[in-house]
């Protein structure tokens, strides 16, 4: 996320509606990347509540999990499968190629 605002002024991007998440799996598709990117999703235990949210603060009004996710254990971040669009939580470490939205 830092690296995305610091180098492109943007964020991490948020998909609202399956037409856009479709939009954004075919845009990684054309880079021949195989390790999904990250997408701008965060899962986390907030006031005892298990939530996911954008980091961009816009509403969470879609979603897209695969079966199992989000993880909810410690906090996640969310990559966007190159091969079937689900989404995934990952531990927010992992070096990953990301999706900036700007």
């Amino acid at each position: 996320q830092r690296y995305c605002q610091d180098t492109y002024r943007g964020q991490l991007a948020s998909v609202h509606s399956a037409a856009r998440n479709q939009e954004l799996q075919k845009l990684v598709q054309t880079y021949n990347i195989i390790l999904s990117p990250w997408i701008g999703a965060v899962t986390s235990c907030r006031a005892g509540q298990w939530q996911s949210y954008w980091e961009d603060s816009s509403p969470w009004n879609y979603a897209n999990w695969a079966p199992a996710h989000p993880l909810r254990v410690v906090t996640t971040c969310t990559t966007l499968s190159v091969r079937d669009g689900l989404w995934r939580s990952r531990f927010c470490f992992q070096l990953r190629p990301f999706i900036c939205q700007y």
